[in-house]
């Protein structure tokens, strides 16, 4: 049975952690900064391959203070609404935050690396089904996992309890993480990308991407929200993320949920397998990091 957390407790555990933004990234956004020609568009293309970067564009362009109808999920929108000077004070702002050990660089370095890519499938993936907003499924790509850094950062052993909760067959993985840690990255990220203003149907599929099987199977939930997590499914499988993440050689989450997932998308295995073939020609995924 899953453990849910009150708000003090969350208070608590985010309380003075903020997901760090990759070294290479604010190196890069600096060089452009300075360029003569410095490029809006390049800038957001920086920012949209970083998970803190973008959520905080996300956050700033989502306040009370800009007023929009309308939440916005895509980084490059939100840094053509900002402008030039307000997304180089952002940054610069963030820059000063504090320099990363190299032992958290070392650490986190993969978990960049993985969600960047589990977010270029996803918006491959939402192409190919027909989905109407890629840049949704990209922006679930990229945040879905945001509080695995932050409980890394603070649980000495948190990437032993991710990889026994990977490894588990019996217990969902979040269900493992809430035993051994009492609490687990889903409802953290949950929270952090609440106060990002992110739209609620994909804060909650942060919340739920591990409880796939309840959520697509009920037929009152949001749609959207359905197959936003029926793709961020088959990205993690194609990805490798049991394995990035997960350190396991076998996808014991989507051997549970596989049939489900596609059948709700409307794929046949060999369309699944065409898919995925489709992704590592492009240079997505792995075709040793498939599980079928």
């Amino acid at each position: 049975m899953s453990i849910e957390l009150t708000d003090e407790q969350i208070q608590s555990i985010l309380k003075g952690v903020h997901i760090p933004p990759q070294p290479q990234i604010m190196v890069d956004l600096q060089m452009e900064q300075v360029m003569p020609d410095c490029s809006l568009a390049r800038i957001g293309e920086l920012i949209s391959q970083d998970v803190g970067l973008s959520g905080k564009v996300l956050k700033t362009v989502n306040s009370s203070s800009f007023g929009l109808a309308n939440n916005i999920t895509s980084v490059k929108q939100a840094v053509n609404i900002l402008g030039v000077n307000s997304v180089v004070n952002l940054v610069n702002a963030l820059s000063i935050r504090g320099e990363l050990s190299n032992d958290d660089i070392i650490t986190l370095g993969s978990f960049w690396d993985n969600a960047m890519e589990i977010a270029m499938a996803c918006a491959a993936i939402a192409k190919q089904i027909g989905y109407s907003s890629p840049d949704e499924a990209y922006s679930l790509g990229l945040f879905h996992n945001c509080g695995v850094p932050l409980l890394m950062m603070r649980l000495d052993n948190y990437k032993d309890i991710i990889e026994e909760s990977y490894a588990r067959t019996d217990a969902t993985i979040t269900d493992t993480e809430n035993e051994l840690a009492k609490t687990n990255h889903a409802v953290v990220g949950y929270y952090v990308a609440k106060s990002w203003n992110l739209p609620m149907h994909i804060t909650q599929a942060i919340h739920e991407h591990h409880n796939v099987e309840k959520i697509i199977s009920d037929e009152n939930q949001n749609s959207q929200k359905r197959t936003l997590l029926a793709i961020l499914k088959m990205a993690e499988n194609i990805c490798g993320n049991y394995k990035n993440l997960g350190g396991q050689t076998e996808d014991y989450e989507w051997q549970r949920i596989a049939e489900q997932v596609l059948v709700y998308v409307g794929l046949s295995q060999y369309d699944y397998e065409t898919l995925c073939s489709q992704l590592i020609d492009m240079g997505i995924g792995a075709s040793d990091s498939m599980s079928f």
